[in-house]
Formats: C-alpha cells, structure tokens, sequence
C-alpha cells in the first residue's frame, strides 16, 4: 500500500526532507517506523530506538495503530515545554 509520510523539526532534519510518499507492507506504525529504520541511515538515526510521536491522518496514536491504503503518517520528536 502507498502512504504519505511526514516529518518534523529534529526528525525532518535527520531524513533531510519533509514528506514522501512511501510503498509499504506493514500493517502498523510500529511495523513501518521498523521498516524505515531498517532502511539505514538516516532513518534508523532519525526513528530507531528514540521516542518519537506519530499520528495517523493528524490524529496522535499509537504504534499499534493500524494503517490503510493512503493514510498520512507523521513522525514527531519529543517536545518539552516550560
């Protein structure tokens, strides 16, 4: 399936863009943000083994949240706030 893939503030400086459209075959976000980090760097950099938030068409989920045929997907660092 295609979907649409997003990034912000640390982690589209790491991927070195803002959005892609992506070919996948993970049924989850945590399937996909798997299959990105196996990819190399520097998606394994960006989204392996740090916190990062997703949202599914621009609702905050979680990574167990299933994916469908040309959903957006977004991947945000953590924020602090003070």
């Amino acid at each position: 399936m295609k979907v649409q893939l997003r990034y912000f503030a640390s982690v589209r400086e790491a991927v070195g863009r803002g959005s892609e459209e992506h070919e996948t075959r993970a049924a989850t976000l945590r399937q996909l943000r798997d299959e990105l980090a196996g990819q190399g760097a520097p998606y394994a950099e960006a989204l392996a083994g740090r916190a990062v938030r997703m949202a599914l068409d621009q609702v905050m989920v979680q990574d167990d949240a299933p994916l469908h045929d040309g959903c957006e997907v977004a991947f945000f660092p953590p924020v602090t706030g003070g």
